[in-house]
């Protein structure tokens, strides 16, 4: 089945169509979902998430980019959401704490990591991901999508509605960014 007969098929609400699409893109999207939370749970229910929203949205899906850009879109701005919601949690926990209205500060640390990532330790891959963490929405969606996905420059422009040159801009920022941040740790670690 090619993209416009599969595009059609979700479009007609079949089951077999639908099966398809989630067979060919469930491990992207749990792997996209997963470089953001680094929590094979929450990365799970986000991807499923993702599907629901492609099958209630797939009438919008107006072939301006490809099926698998507008797929990453969704992903992305799925993932995004709910990390501003966990923020917006995380906030309102910490006042509740200062007020006496919850004695424990909700710690949400991510210990799980990235199976793609090759690292010779936990601790060199919980600082990595916390340097990355702390790069602005863009670059890190930028930085994602090219380093764990593996997404040409082309495709995360499509993907995030941008001009080549700006993702060539946010990676350059990301990962001057990045060596600021990890260089002072391994100047520490080296001595």
């Amino acid at each position: 089945m090619n993209e416009t007969e599969l595009i059609e098929g979700l479009k007609a609400r079949d089951e077999d169509s639908f099966k398809m699409l989630v067979e060919n893109y469930k491990d992207r999207i749990f792997n996209l979902c997963f470089g953001y939370l680094r929590n094979a749970n929450e990365a799970e229910d986000l991807a499923q998430e993702v599907f629901i929203e492609i099958y209630n949205s797939i009438e919008k899906f107006k072939g301006n980019s490809s099926l698998q850009t507008w797929i990453y879109r969704i992903a992305v701005n799925e993932t995004l959401q709910l990390i501003r919601k966990q923020k917006a949690q995380k906030r309102f926990g910490f006042l509740s704490s200062l007020f006496g209205q919850e004695d424990k500060l909700d710690s949400h640390y991510r210990e799980n990591f990235h199976p793609g990532v090759a690292l010779e330790n936990k601790e060199r891959s919980r600082v990595l991901f916390s340097a990355i963490d702390r790069l602005s929405e863009n670059q890190r969606t930028a930085f994602l999508l090219s380093k764990i996905e593996g997404k040409s420059y082309q495709e995360i422009a499509e993907i995030m509605q941008t001009s080549i040159s700006s993702i060539e801009s946010l990676l350059y920022r990301a990962k001057s960014n990045l060596k600021k941040q990890l260089g002072h740790y391994y100047k520490n670690k080296a001595l």
